[in-house]
C-alpha cells in the first residue's frame, strides 16, 4: 500500500542513469511524480493571492491570505481593497481591459462569510492539476524552481496571454530571506522504497511530547537523588542524538533498540560533574570558592561511598592538604587557585568516579528502560489510532527499480489518517498554531517558508487540508527535542551564514545539507532527524540512511562527537563506492585538545583534498531558534575555531576542485558582518550546549579561564561547560 502523500516511485519510460553512471539517454530525472501547478502568475503568487474553489457556488475564486480578499474574478495587481481602501484612493487607473465590463465594478469583491465554520483545517489552498510525466520530459530535470519554469503556473499557459504587471506591495513581505529555495539539486540517488514509518498525526504527537517531558523530570530526579548534582547541561538532548546514532527502534524520538544499553555521552556527561560542576572563572574570589566547594564535596563523597582503604586515604590526604594551603596563602592569584584545583582533580578524580561509575550507569540504564516503555505506548497509541481510520500496516512493499534518479523527499509507504482540526492566527509577525490548547509558534516568514516547501514537497494534500495539524506536529516535535529551558537547545540547529551558503554553492556546485531541518534549511533539498514529518517539507531522511551516488554537499552537524565519527564513517564509505563526482564539504569545531576521532580520521583520509581554519571570534552562525527569535538575535560569534574540510572521490575533485581562487572566496564570505552577539547564548539558569551546539564544550577535565579574546579549541572530553554558555 502506498501513502497518497509519498506514493511510489513507479516505472515508466522517463530516462534514467544506467547503473554505472554513464547514461546513453541523459542525465537521471526525477522520480516520476509531477508537481502540482497552480493558474496563477507569479507576481499574484507573491502579493499572496491563490485560486480557491467554492463549493457553495461551485466555481473557483481568488484569495489573498494577506488581506483576507475574496474575488470572482482574478485580481489585476494595482486594483483597489475595497475593505481598507473603500474610495479607491490609492488605487491604480483602470486599465482599457477592465473598464469594458460595468458589471465588475472597481475591484468587485466576493466577501467570504467568516461565520461559516468549515471542517478539518481551514486553510483553503488551490485546486491543482497533476500533470504526468510522459516520454517528451526532457532530460535535464525540472524541479519546481528551475530557473524558467513556474512552479505555480499551468503547463499548457499562454505566457503572451498575460500582461507584464508591476510587482506590488503585498500586506506583509519579509524583511529578510534567510534561504534560496531556487537552486536546484545536483544530488542523484539510487530509487528506493517508500519508507515503513507512521504517518504524523496531532494527537499522537501530543502525547509523545508529554511522555518525553516526563523523561526529562526523571534524569533530573535520579541525577539529583543520586548524585546530589543537576543534570548536566542540555545532556538529555545530546543522549537523543547519540541514541539515535545506533538506535534501531520504531520512534523517531525516543530510544528503544540501542546497543549498548548505556549511554557514552550521558555517562561521560554525568561522570564529569562529579563530585560539582566546575564552571569558568573570571575572579580570583570565584576560583578560590571553587577550590574549596570542590574539595569539600570530594572528600563528602569519598566518606559516604563504598570506597576501598586506599581510595579514602589518597582523597582525605589531598583535601587536607588543600584546605590547610587555602587557610595559609591569602595572597595566591587566580592561576595559583587553578593550578591547584587541576592538581586535586587529578589526584581525587579517579577514586571519586570508582565510587561513583556504579550509580550513573544505573540512571543511564534507567532513562533507557523507561524510554523503551514510552515508546511502547506510543507505537501502541499510534496503531490503534491508524486502525480505527482503516489503516493496517504491513502491505506488501511496491517494486522499486535498481536506476538512478535525482533525490526526492521521503515517501511514506501507509496513507496519512484524517487530520484533526488545528487553528491559526497571527499575532503581529508571528504565526500561532493551537491543538487541545497546546499552541506553537513560528515566525509569519518561516511559516510562509514552510509553505513553500510544503508545495513543492508533499504530493498527498494539494488543497492543503492537512498543511496546518502537519505544520504543529513539526514545530511540535523540535521544540520537544530542543527542550523547555530558556534558550535551550538552540545550537541544536545552529546553521551557517547566508553568504557562505552562497559562496559554496557558487564555488563549489553545493546543492544539499546533509544536517538540517525544514526551520532552518537554506535549500530546500537536505537531510533531517524525522523523517516522518520533514519528509512533507522536503527532508531526505536522515544523512546516515541517505546513499547518493554523486553531488556536492554540505555537512554542519549537530556537535556529538558519536554522531560526528559516524558521519566520517558515512563519508568514506560513500566516497570509496562511487565513481561519479562526489563532494563533502564538512564544518566542524576544531577541537584540538584533545581532537576529536573524527577530526583526527578525516585529516588522515585519503579523500581529503584540503582543508583550513576559520578563527575563533571572527566567523558566526546563524542561530538555532531563528525561526522565533528577533531578528537582532539571528546571528552570533562562534567562541571556537572551525575546521572546514573538503572530502572528494577523484571525479568530485575534478569538478569541484578547492582552488585558492574558490577558497579564498569562501574566506571572504566568511567575514563578520558586526551584526552577530558578542556573547551568545543562553542563560546560565538554563541548560546550555547541546550536543548539536555549535560552540559546546561538554566535558569537564578542568575549569578554564573566562577571558576575552581566548580561543578555546579543547575538545568536550577535556572542557568544562562553562556557566554562560555558549549556544
Amino acid at each position: 500500500m502506498t501513502s497518497e502523500n509519498h506514493g511510489t516511485v513507479k516505472g515508466d519510460s522517463t530516462l534514467v542513469m544506467s547503473p554505472s553512471g554513464s547514461s546513453s539517454q541523459g542525465q537521471p530525472l526525477l522520480p516520476s511524480t509531477s508537481k502540482p501547478i497552480q493558474e496563477l502568475p507569479d507576481e499574484l503568487i507573491q502579493a499572496g493571492w491563490s485560486k480557491c474553489w467554492s463549493k457553495r457556488e461551485n466555481r473557483p475564486y481568488y484569495f489573498n491570505r494577506f488581506t483576507n480578499q475574496s474575488l470572482w474574478e482574478m485580481p489585476v495587481l494595482g486594483q483597489h481593497d475595497v475593505i481598507s481602501d473603500p474610495l479607491g484612493l490609492n488605487a491604480a487607473p483602470a486599465t482599457a481591459e477592465g473598464a469594458g465590463d460595468p458589471s465588475l465594478g472597481n475591484g468587485q469583491s466576493k466577501r467570504r462569510l467568516s461565520e461559516e465554520a468549515t471542517q478539518g483545517n481551514s486553510f483553503k489552498r488551490p485546486k491543482v492539476e497533476m500533470t504526468p510525466v510522459t516520454p517528451t520530459t526532457p532530460t535535464v530535470p525540472i524541479s519546481p524552481s528551475t530557473p524558467g519554469a513556474k512552479p505555480w503556473s499551468s503547463a499548457t499557459e499562454d505566457k503572451h496571454s498575460q500582461p507584464i504587471l508591476p510587482t506590488p506591495a503585498p500586506a506583509y513581505r519579509p524583511t529578510a530571506v534567510y534561504w534560496d529555495l531556487d537552486v536546484p539539486t545536483n544530488a542523484v540517488i539510487r530509487e528506493r522504497a517508500p519508507a515503513d514509518h507512521l504517518p504524523p498525526h496531532p494527537e499522537i504527537e501530543l502525547q509523545r511530547a508529554q511522555l518525553t517531558a516526563k523523561l526529562r523530570q526523571h534524569y533530573h530526579e535520579l541525577c539529583y537523588q543520586r548524585e546530589g548534582i543537576d543534570p548536566p547541561r542540555e545532556s538529555f538532548n545530546r543522549w537523543l542524538l547519540e541514541r539515535k546514532v545506533v538506535d534501531k527502534g520504531p520512534d523517531p524520538l525516543l530510544p528503544s533498540d540501542c546497543d549498548p544499553v548505556i549511554s557514552p555521552s550521558m555517562f561521560r556527561e554525568v561522570m564529569n560533574d562529579i563530585p560539582i560542576r566546575l564552571s569558568r572563572i573570571k575572579y580570583k574570589e570565584e576560583a578560590r570558592k571553587l577550590l574549596f566547594k570542590y574539595a569539600e564535596a570530594a572528600k563528602k563523597m569519598i566518606d559516604s561511598r563504598n570506597a576501598s582503604p586506599d581510595s579514602r586515604k589518597v582523597v582525605k590526604w589531598n583535601v587536607e592538604d588543600t584546605i590547610n594551603w587555602l587557610r595559609k596563602d591569602h595572597s595566591a592569584s587566580k592561576e595559583d587557585y587553578m593550578d591547584r584545583l587541576e592538581h586535586l582533580r587529578k589526584q581525587c578524580g579517579p577514586h571519586v568516579a570508582a565510587v561513583a561509575k556504579d550509580s550513573v550507569e544505573g540512571i543511564c540504564t534507567k532513562i533507557y528502560h523507561i524510554s523503551t516503555e514510552y515508546v511502547r505506548r506510543v507505537r501502541q497509541a499510534h496503531l490503534n489510532l491508524l486502525k480505527e481510520c482503516n489503516i493496517t500496516d504491513g502491505a506488501e512493499a511496491p517494486e522499486v527499480q535498481d536506476r538512478l534518479v535525482y533525490c526526492y523527499p521521503v515517501r511514506l509507504a501507509l496513507p496519512s489518517p484524517p487530520q484533526p482540526r488545528v487553528e491559526l492566527h497571527f499575532e503581529n509577525d508571528i504565526a500561532c498554531l493551537r491543538f487541545k490548547g497546546e499552541m506553537v509558534k513560528v515566525n509569519r516568514n518561516y511559516f510562509n517558508k514552510l509553505e513553500l516547501l510544503y508545495r513543492y514537497s508533499c504530493i498527498d494534500d494539494s488543497r492543503f487540508e492537512k498543511f496546518l495539524s502537519r505544520v504543529w506536529c513539526l514545530i511540535k516535535r523540535y521544540q520537544v527535542m530542543f527542550g523547555s529551558g530558556l534558550n535551550e537547545g538552540t545550537g541544536l540547529q545552529g546553521a551557517l551564514p547566508v553568504p557562505v551558503f552562497e559562496a559554496l554553492n557558487k564555488q563549489f556546485g553545493v546543492t544539499f545539507e546533509c544536517f538540517a531541518s525544514p526551520l532552518n534549511c537554506y535549500f530546500k533539498q537536505f537531510c533531517s532527524a524525522f523523517p516522518d514529518i520533514d519528509g512533507f517539507f522536503g527532508s531526505r531522511g536522515p544523512f546516515l540512511n541517505f546513499c547518493p551516488a554523486s553531488g556536492s554537499f554540505e555537512a554542519n552537524p549537530p556537535f556529538c562527537e558519536e554522531l560526528m565519527d559516524a558521519m566520517v564513517t558515512h563519508f568514506e564509505e560513500l566516497l570509496e563506492r562511487s565513481k561519479e563526482p562526489l563532494s563533502f564539504i564538512i564544518f566542524v569545531p576544531e577541537w584540538r585538545d584533545p581532537p576529536t576521532p573524527a577530526l583526527t580520521r578525516m585529516e588522515a583520509s585519503a579523500f581529503r583534498r584540503h582543508q583550513l581554519t576559520v578563527p575563533a571570534f571572527e566567523h558566526e552562525y546563524r542561530s538555532g531558534s531563528q525561526h522565533i527569535c528577533k531578528r537582532e538575535e539571528m546571528y552570533y560569534k562562534a567562541v571556537h575555531g572551525t575546521a572546514v574540510i573538503f572530502l572528494q572521490n577523484d571525479a568530485g575533485f575534478a569538478k569541484w576542485e578547492p582552488t585558492p581562487e574558490r577558497i579564498q572566496e569562501l574566506q571572504a564570505a566568511y567575514r563578520v558582518s558586526g551584526r552577530s552577539l558578542s556573547s551568545p547564548g543562553p542563560s546560565s539558569t538554563s541548560s546550555a550546549n547541546t550536543g548539536g551546539d555549535k560552540d559546546s564544550k561538554t566535558g569537564q577535565e578542568g575549569a578554564c579561564l573566562d577571558t576575552p579574546g581566548n580561543q578555546d579549541n579543547s575538545s568536550p572530553k577535556e572542557k568544562n561547560a562553562p556557566d554562560t554558555a555558549s549556544i
